[in-house]
């Protein structure tokens, strides 16, 4: 096996969850040639230009850093060919990468993804299993080919998903578990003691990749599954309804909420309809069950606990969210 010292890796990622790898990579002794990550973003009222967190550590490192905006450029790909990476390692990087640039590191392209693949293939794998209702994920190392999320596996690791887990939490222990992973797989593949395993392509499901929209809370659902929907896309795209008022019909994002049964709260009610349970927690009917809201923002508005908003906003008892 060469010394890690001496295998020059070319790394692709942007965003939190990839940074953890970069540094991981950095703090074991891996010579990271490069980076390649997205274009800076402009943020905010004031379009403030923000480096994205793998940029921010390439930086501190003083490791040279590629932002292109379309990988399949001929100079974009010739220049990326010219810095000669032994190896390539991926994480969420967010687009496809051209097969001339994956054949160009002798040792091959290594991705982490945050699922069980071949289970939630794309780009939302950390949502979906808490979204429906799944007790384990987990991470997995794997050869990068030319289809999404499709090449062989080198390793996996499974672990629980916590009672109240969101996508915010969940996004932080994939992020840790799959930068010690990589790091465990790394020699084991230069050594050759790892022999890659096809996915099966029978099992195989994908993700969406999510928009505003899909925060979109539907009333006629049950419960439990906008309770997990309100979890799944916490931070983003966060979870919404909308409320009439005085003045216009304002978007009502609910930040944390519990459910009830029915058997809890009898009364029949509209899907939708707001009313206090007798301790005056802030409750909503949905299909089946009732949603109790702990934490919520009105737009134009800061979030707020439940109880310090129905002091702002009495009359929204009795309204019916759509």
């Amino acid at each position: 096996m060469p010394e890690k010292n001496e295998i020059k890796i070319l790394f692709f990622g942007t965003p939190e969850i990839s940074e953890t790898a970069l540094s991981a990579l950095l703090r074991n002794g891996y010579p990271v040639r490069a980076v390649v990550t997205n274009p800076d973003k402009q943020v905010g009222r004031e379009q403030k230009i923000t480096f994205s967190a793998v940029k921010e550590t390439a930086l501190k490192n003083q490791i040279e850093t590629l932002q292109p905006e379309k990988l399949k450029d001929p100079e974009t790909i010739k220049q990326i060919k010219n810095l000669k990476a032994d190896l390539i390692v991926v994480s969420a990087y967010g687009k496809m990468i051209p097969k001339e640039i994956l054949d160009s590191a002798p040792l091959g392209a290594l991705n982490i993804h945050p699922s069980l693949l071949p289970k939630y293939r794309g780009p939302s794998p950390i949502q979906y299993p808490i979204l429906g209702g799944d007790q384990e994920t987990g991470v997995t190392i794997m050869l990068i080919d030319e289809q999404m999320d499709h090449g062989p596996i080198l390793a996996q690791k499974t672990f629980k998903i916590a009672s109240g887990e969101t996508g915010e939490t969940l996004s932080a222990k994939l992020a840790e578990e799959g930068a010690n992973l990589l790091i465990e797989t790394i020699p084991l593949w230069l050594d050759k003691k790892i022999s890659p395993r096809p996915q099966d392509e029978s099992e195989a499901t994908y993700t969406d990749l999510l928009t505003k929209e899909y925060g979109k809370i539907n009333w006629d659902d049950d419960a439990g599954k906008i309770e997990r929907k309100i979890r799944a896309f916490h931070p983003w795209p966060g979870t919404y309804t909308h409320y009439k008022i005085k003045d216009g019909v304002k978007s009502l994002k609910i930040i944390k909420a519990t459910t009830a049964s029915s058997d809890e709260i009898p009364e029949a009610r509209p899907c939708g309809s707001v009313f206090l349970t007798a301790d005056r927690r802030m409750t909503v009917k949905t299909s089946k069950g009732y949603l109790i809201l702990e934490e919520l923002q009105l737009e134009g508005k800061k979030p707020m606990r439940a109880a310090e908003f129905l002091r702002g906003r009495p009359e929204i008892v009795g309204k019916i969210l759509t």
